[in-house]
C-alpha cells in the first residue's frame, strides 16, 4: 500500500480555484478567501467551500484507491431525521465506476434559533474499486461531492499514484446560483454543468453558489484572472428571489461585471444564461419567504409597488438580460445570450419538485439541451477559434484537431 499526502493531493486538484491548507489536510475552495472576506456572509464562504464540480485527476496503475476526507454538511431544521451521504463519483479513463458514500463528517445546522451550529464528526474512507490488472496507469478521476467542505487527509492505493496534467480542452468558467451549484443532484457527476462540460469535452470550473449569484465584483474579478478559454453567467433567480437589486441597480451591474470580464479578457467569449423555470417569481417579485418548519417557499406579491423602482421578476430580467447582450453585441461578436427556459421551461415543471430547484433528472436534462444548443455550438466554436483548436468527444482525454 502507498501513500501520498498533501503535495499530491494539491497537484491533482481541477476545478479549485484555491486551497485551505491546516495541519491536518487540505480543503478545495471555489474562491479565494479574500474574495469571500468581501462578502460579508458567511453563507457565501460556505457555498464557495463546499466542492462542486472539484475533483482530484490521478494517473495510476492501481487496482483500488483511498482517500481519508472529513466533510461538513449542511442540516436543515424543515428536513427531519437527516441521515446524510456525501457521494463521492469517481472515473476511470472516462468511464464510470460505482460511487462511494460515506457518513459520519461534521454537520453545519443552520436556520435554527440561536444561529449556526456545527457538531463536529470523524473523519471517513472513500474507497473505489478500480478494476484492472494493476500494471498499465490509467487516468482516474475523483468528484469530491457538491454538496459538502471536503478536506482531504491523504490518498493511498495499491500502487503509485502520480498528478495527472490537464487534458488538451477548452477551460470553461461557468457561474450561477444553486440552480447551477446542483447540491440536489444524486452524484458530483450530476451537477449540469459537469455533466455538461462532460459531453462537450470541455474542462470546467464551476463557480455556482447556493443563494449567492448576485454579481459580485470579486467573482468578476476571479474569473477575469483565470485565464479561461470560455466564460458564461447564469443570472437572476438569487437577485429577485432576495430582492437585492431593482432594474435601476441591475441593469448596470450586469454591465459591470461583463466590463470586469472584458478588462481581462477582452476577445473571450461570454455567454449570458437568463433563468430557467420558477412559477413562484415569473411574475411574482421577491424576496422568497421560506417556512421555518416546512421549508416550503413562496414570492412575496408587493402591494404597492414603487413606480420608479418597479419590482424585478424572472420575466423582466429576461428581457433585460437579452436586451444587454444585444447593446453589447453591436460591438462585442463574441457574447452570446441563451434563454433560460430553452433548458428548463414549462414543460418540464414536474422534474421541480419544491418550485425552484430541479430534481436530478431535471439537472441532466439541462445539461442535455446545453450541449444540443447551437448558441452553445457558436459559442464554442468561437473560442475554438481563437485558441487554434477545437475539443472532441465527450470528455475522455481524445485530444483535439487542428
Amino acid at each position: 500500500m502507498k501513500q501520498y499526502t498533501a503535495e499530491l493531493v494539491r497537484a491533482s486538484l481541477r476545478g479549485a480555484v484555491d486551497v485551505e491548507v491546516s495541519p491536518t489536510g487540505l480543503t478545495p475552495l471555489r474562491l479565494p478567501p479574500r474574495a469571500t472576506a468581501q462578502s460579508g456572509s458567511d453563507w457565501m464562504r460556505i457555498a464557495a467551500e463546499q466542492a462542486s464540480g472539484v475533483r482530484c485527476e490521478f494517473w495510476t496503475a492501481a487496482t483500488w484507491i483511498e482517500l481519508t476526507v472529513e466533510t461538513t454538511g449542511l442540516y436543515l431544521p424543515w428536513v427531519p431525521d437527516q441521515v446524510r451521504w456525501a457521494v463521492f463519483s469517481a472515473t476511470v479513463d472516462g468511464g464510470p465506476v460505482d460511487d462511494a458514500r460515506v457518513t459520519g463528517g461534521s454537520e453545519l445546522h443552520l436556520a435554527e434559533p440561536g444561529g449556526p451550529r456545527f457538531v463536529k464528526g470523524e473523519p471517513a474512507v472513500v474507497r473505489f474499486e478500480l478494476g484492472g490488472a494493476g500494471f498499465e496507469e490509467r487516468r482516474v478521476v475523483v468528484w469530491l461531492p457538491q454538496s459538502d467542505t471536503v478536506e482531504i487527509r491523504d490518498v493511498r492505493a495499491d500502487a503509485p499514484v502520480t498528478p495527472a496534467e490537464p487534458l488538451d480542452q477548452l477551460r470553461w468558467w461557468h457561474h450561477g446560483s444553486s440552480i447551477s451549484h446542483c447540491i440536489e443532484a444524486a452524484t458530483p457527476r450530476g451537477v449540469w454543468p459537469v455533466a455538461a462540460a462532460d459531453q462537450l469535452g470541455l474542462d470546467v470550473t464551476n463557480l455556482g453558489f447556493a443563494a449567492n449569484a448576485h454579481l459580485d465584483p470579486f467573482t468578476a474579478r476571479t474569473m477575469r484572472d483565470s485565464g479561461a478559454d470560455l466564460f458564461s453567467l447564469k443570472i437572476g433567480i438569487n437577485i429577485v428571489g432576495g430582492d437585492t437589486m431593482k432594474q435601476r441597480t441591475f441593469i448596470p451591474a450586469v454591465h459591470g461585471f461583463l466590463d470586469t470580464l472584458r478588462d481581462g479578457a477582452p476577445s473571450t467569449p461570454i455567454l449570458v444564461i437568463s433563468p430557467i423555470l420558477c412559477p413562484m417569481h415569473e411574475d411574482t417579485p421577491g424576496p422568497t419567504i421560506t417556512d421555518p418548519v416546512t421549508g416550503e417557499r413562496r414570492g412575496t406579491q408587493s402591494t404597492t409597488p414603487d413606480f420608479f423602482e418597479p419590482p424585478l421578476t424572472l420575466r423582466s430580467v429576461r428581457e433585460i438580460l437579452r436586451d444587454v447582450v444585444h447593446t453589447r453585441a453591436a460591438d462585442d461578436p463574441a457574447i452570446f445570450y441563451l434563454d433560460g427556459l430553452d433548458l428548463f421551461g414549462a414543460d418540464d415543471i414536474a422534474e421541480l419538485p419544491d418550485g425552484l430547484h430541479p430534481s436530478p433528472a431535471g439537472y441532466l436534462r439541462i445539461a442535455e439541451r446545453f450541449a444540443g444548443s447551437s448558441i452553445v455550438t457558436r459559442w464554442m466554436a468561437q473560442a475554438a477559434e481563437r485558441v487554434g483548436s477545437m475539443p472532441v468527444g465527450n470528455g475522455r482525454g481524445v485530444g483535439v484537431f487542428p
